[in-house]
């Protein structure tokens, strides 16, 4: 057929170089339409968003902002037996999504020569499939490179346990991707040096530490020398919280919250000792310390070097602990009931158990409303029941 048609094509030129222009035109038009008429119809283009959101389970949204790394598929072949691949293993569709959403070009990797590889890869750590299914999602667009097993390996002992690694992976996942050599280990040596364990780090309370692993070593080392000049030692307990209140809070920051805390009357001294008892001060919010130095000045009376010696009073909440203790026992007083002279630290710092059994069980009776008010932790239907009373 195609030989034919070149024969034709051929005939017809050859015609067209004899005769005048007018009388070739028609036939050669007729021709190519005639071809093609009788030409195959094109396949359907492939479309990628639809095929995102249909059979991958993304949100129109992510699907849109996916579709464009994917846009030189013509095909669903090869995204269908990745997604077969990941379905036997184990991974379920929300976690399907939320990986394709991740990593886009996931669905263009080959099945046999890379990703059954990882899998075996991980295999060969002792990893189970049910726990690659797990790890997954997290790792994203690290779970395709081939350092994967290298690094993961290396985790393993380091972090004590393939649970802990999942815990870092959801608040760093480049703890598998950044440079062992050159970035993590550089890193984990100055931590060691400060008294800072990676599992312990890894098990911390503080979700933020974990970003300590994959901080750029030079940056990591100038918190460090910052931690320091604020004046604690390495191999004190408090380091820990201060390097990691400096790695995560900018030179400036630092320092507009000591102008706001020398315009309330505290000196450098007084903000050292803040610093050094409670490093947790530099992550609050300006906000947050100018609230609560007002409030223990203006209402309870407490001078600077009283609250600089006490510290711990920055980390509490205003609203659910600091102001309802306070409005409590100011009732308490209004009534008559509460004559004895109280530190106000202890009253603050006290746990809540014992702080209902001392004040708040023993008075339930004598004043309806007020037990349910400070249970509510509301300053304003605290603010409400003194009202009530004549306060």
């Amino acid at each position: 057929m195609i030989h034919l048609r070149r024969r034709i094509v051929s005939l017809l030129l050859q015609l067209e170089s004899h005769v005048p222009h007018a009388v070739v035109i028609s036939p050669l038009i007729s021709l190519r339409r005639a071809v093609s008429a009788t030409a195959p119809a094109s396949p359907k283009p492939f479309a990628v968003e639809e095929y995102l959101v249909a059979t991958c389970g993304l949100t129109r949204a992510q699907a849109a902002k996916a579709s464009g790394k994917l846009s030189h598929l013509r095909s669903p072949s090869r995204p269908d037996a990745v997604l077969a691949f990941l379905s036997g293993l184990g991974v379920s569709r929300p976690d399907i999504a939320a990986t394709v959403a991740a990593d886009p070009g996931l669905l263009c990797a080959s099945v046999e020569k890379n990703l059954a590889r990882r899998v075996a890869e991980l295999g060969d750590l002792g990893i189970s499939r049910s726990q690659i299914a797990r790890l997954l999602p997290l790792a994203t667009n690290t779970f395709r490179s081939c350092s994967l097993a290298t690094n993961l390996g290396f985790w393993l002992p380091v972090l004590g346990s393939f649970e802990k690694i999942l815990n870092c992976l959801k608040i760093n996942s480049s703890i598998l991707s950044a440079s062992l050599e050159k970035v993590v280990k550089p890193n984990l040596a100055l931590l060691k040096e400060c008294g800072m364990d990676a599992s312990d780090i890894a098990s911390s309370s503080n979700l933020y530490s974990r970003r300590l692993f994959t901080l750029n070593p030079s940056y990591l080392r100038d918190a460090v020398a910052r931690a320091e000049e604020l004046g604690l030692d390495r191999r004190s307990r408090m380091f820990r919280y201060a390097l990691l209140a400096v790695a995560f809070t900018s030179k400036e920051s630092v320092a507009t919250k000591l102008r706001i805390l020398d315009g309330l009357g505290f000196s450098r001294d007084d903000f050292l000792l803040i610093v050094r008892r409670a490093p947790k001060i530099l992550s609050l919010s300006e906000k947050k310390i100018r609230r609560t130095v007002e409030f223990l000045k203006r209402d309870i009376g407490l001078e600077e070097r009283y609250i600089a010696q006490r510290p711990a009073l920055f980390t509490y909440s205003l609203e659910r602990r600091l102001l309802p203790r306070h409005h409590l026992l100011k009732v308490l007083r209004a009534k008559g009931l509460l004559n004895c002279e109280l530190d106000y630290y202890r009253t603050a710092t006290v746990g809540e158990e014992e702080f209902v059994q001392r004040f708040v069980d023993p008075y339930k009776d004598h004043i309806p409303g007020l037990a349910e008010a400070y249970a509510s932790r509301c300053f304003a239907k605290l603010n409400g029941v003194a009202s009530l009373l004549g306060l």
